[in-house]
């Protein structure tokens, strides 16, 4: 079975304070290295007067293009633990920035690690994670009398109705999660004893709230 996609639910910031250094996390969906590079650049013209504003994205279905930077921060404090906070999310699509206003305390490598991984991950909490279903569109063309039974079959199963036009007979569009699709295809079939067509239509990505739990 395929691993979910998924991605972050909204694009949110989180700030935290360690021994009075302030640590901001923004976090945001990039779908190319151009969108991720654009919001960084966003949230360093923001920060101007920040220590320092260290980053790390994912862009890709398969995470092609993944990069991180310290910026300043000690080689391997800031980018990297950023960077893992998003892949042990499982997160895709998605750039992160923590900008640091130093408090004139010092952390060392160790508590640095640990305040850039823990602000990119209570962001990440604070975003909330979705998961990307890639649905079809099936168009259902039936007969009058049959409409109702279609429709109290879809509530049932809870599926989504796309739209519908009425003519001579009734086309319901309806979206179906797409290695669903043979499977419910199948059962209209079956159960209406072959007096609907069904013709597969467009595509989309659809989300749905995702837990762990």
């Amino acid at each position: 079975m395929a691993e979910p996609f998924l991605m972050i639910a909204k694009n949110t910031s989180n700030e935290m304070v360690i021994k009075k250094s302030r640590f901001i996390c923004s976090i945001a969906r990039a779908s190319t290295e151009e969108e991720a590079q654009q919001f960084i650049d966003q949230i360093n013209a923001e920060n101007k007067k920040a220590t320092h504003n260290c980053y790390a994205y994912m862009v890709g279905d398969r995470d092609q293009i993944q990069r991180e930077s310290d910026n300043g921060e000690p080689s391997g404090t800031a980018g990297v633990p950023i960077l893992e906070s998003l892949q042990l999310a499982k997160l895709h699509n998605v750039v992160a920035v923590v900008t640091r206003y130093f408090g004139g305390i010092k952390l060392g490598a160790g508590g640095l690690i640990r305040a850039y991984s823990n602000s990119a991950t209570n962001a990440i909490h604070k975003a909330g994670i979705v998961e990307r279903i890639k649905q079809s569109v099936l168009e259902i063309t039936v007969s009058y009398s049959q409409h109702d039974s279609l429709l109290h079959y879809l509530k049932e199963q809870s599926i989504e109705v796309a739209d519908e036009q009425f003519a001579a007979n009734v086309q319901t569009n309806i979206y179906v999660d797409q290695d669903k699709v043979t499977e419910t295809t199948n059962d209209l079939i079956n159960r209406f004893n072959d007096q609907l067509t069904i013709k597969k239509g467009t595509s989309r990505d659809h989300e749905v709230p995702y837990s762990t739990n």
